[in-house]
């Protein structure tokens, strides 16, 4: 028997992975993942520089050069590398900086003062302003406008410093049931968001599609009649269940391994803005992880969430092969997988859901429901809204389901995996489940 189930598992798996699509599919993902995270690179390479330095050149006639340069200068230094920009005051008319705009690197900025709106402003560009030097500019020029409307209402140095600066917000959390960590854990949300719920959401999509195109091209083929006919319907359905889950957690891996060379390369290449970006993202995601005690949490509960994940994906695996055995072809089975993809969609959204609605008696409930619980459990058991104790009773259930569907499926898949007919087949599976 053991010796069949591992042939079968051995074989499912060559079949799924020996495959020329299988290698350039992950080739192709590499090659992605790589041009992504040096997507800056490639764009210089063909025309594009984040580093050129944009001249502006200002033409005052407000006595207001001073006063624009900070505010630019101070909104120009918040974007880092995303643009360079050198603000010098001109003595030069309009008419001669313009005879010599021919770079698309240089702005002439013409302030004027205004009757009605203190001042306005031309500019002159060889190219039209991007987005970002154009809100630059125009935040920068109503800061100016602001400054120069209180300078002329005859207040005091004081005044105008307490009336333009921000004011300070200190907040005080009275709920005994929050901790002083809890705005961490609302900003840590959106990334359990996307390292449980995504990942695994797309994880189980493929796991489902997988198990259907299987076994309904081997009955198809009626290759189905060749293999039963040398092993029993349950070592077969165990193979098909096991293979698949392998299969999806070799190809996790595979995305796991390209991401850190992605990163290596980029890292080899050297730095600029996006890598900079990601590692002080990263470097403040792990402290926060640190501060809030998620980490914590992460250690403690790892061994229970991982086992709640290979149960899910077990579950979905029987369920799947279940439904694929009662289809006769890969579009009928598409249809059956429907409700599949309702509770994964259900489940996603909950977990969405979860940090904004804390403490919810209705998402606390769905944690523990089977099929749903991976995507829910483990997000509000890092926000510290369950205990680890309730998350291994949801791991618990999770396998006692999986258990259960799986003793009671493989009745079915020994009706449904020799039927090529829909007709009384539902008559068939109500039968079976009454048998032993």
């Amino acid at each position: 028997m053991k010796t069949k189930l591992k042939f079968l598992i051995g074989q499912s798996l060559k079949k799924k992975t020996d495959t020329k699509w299988f290698k350039i599919a992950n080739i192709l993902i590499f090659i992605l993942l790589i041009a992504v995270l040096n997507m800056d690179r490639l764009i210089s390479f063909f025309g594009g520089d984040f580093q050129n330095t944009v001249n502006v050149y200002i033409v005052d006639d407000a006595n207001a050069y001073d006063l624009f340069k900070n505010n630019f200068d101070t909104m120009a230094s918040s974007l880092e590398d995303l643009g360079n920009y050198k603000v010098e005051k001109s003595s030069k008319s309009i008419e001669q900086l313009k005879e010599n705009l021919k770079e698309e690197d240089e702005i002439i900025v013409h302030i004027k003062p205004s009757l009605n709106n203190f001042i306005e402003v031309d500019t002159y560009s060889f190219d039209p302003l991007d987005m970002l030097t154009l809100q630059v500019l125009q935040s920068s020029l109503n800061n100016v406008k602001s400054t120069l409307v209180i300078k002329n209402s005859n207040m005091s140095e004081e005044e105008i410093a307490a009336l333009t600066s921000n004011v300070d917000i200190h907040t005080t959390v009275t709920n005994p049931k929050l901790d002083e960590n809890a705005e961490g854990k609302d900003i840590l949300s959106s990334g359990l968001i996307l390292v449980f719920i995504i990942p695994f959401f797309l994880l189980i999509t493929m796991l489902t599609q997988m198990i259907g195109a299987e076994i309904n091209d081997e009955k198809s083929t009626r290759g189905m009649e060749i293999i039963i006919s040398n092993v029993s319907p349950k070592i077969h359905f165990l193979s098909k269940i096991i293979s698949a889950t392998l299969f999806v957690l070799v190809q996790a891996g595979l995305l796991i391994f390209d991401v850190i060379v992605a990163f290596m390369i980029r890292k080899m290449l050297g730095n600029s803005f996006i890598s900079s970006d990601v590692s002080g993202f990263i470097g403040d995601t792990l402290a926060m992880i640190k501060n809030t005690g998620v980490l914590h949490l992460l250690l403690q509960g790892l061994p229970i969430i991982l086992l709640l994940f290979l149960f899910s994906f077990l579950t979905y695996a029987i369920v799947a092969g279940v439904l694929a055995s009662m289809t006769t072809n890969i579009e009928d089975y598409q249809q059956l997988q429907t409700p599949l993809m309702i509770i994964l969609m259900v489940g996603y959204y909950i977990a969405i859901m979860a940090s904004t609605f804390q403490g919810s008696l209705f998402i606390k409930i769905v944690a523990y429901i089977p099929m749903l619980s991976f995507l829910i459990a483990p997000v509000i058991y890092l926000l510290g809204q369950i205990t680890i104790w309730e998350l291994l009773l949801s791991t618990i259930l999770c396998g006692v389901v999986c258990y259960l569907f799986f003793y009671f499926g493989l009745r079915i898949y020994k009706v449904g995996i020799l039927n090529y007919s829909s007709r009384n087949l539902w008559k068939k599976i109500f039968k079976s489940m009454k048998e032993k």
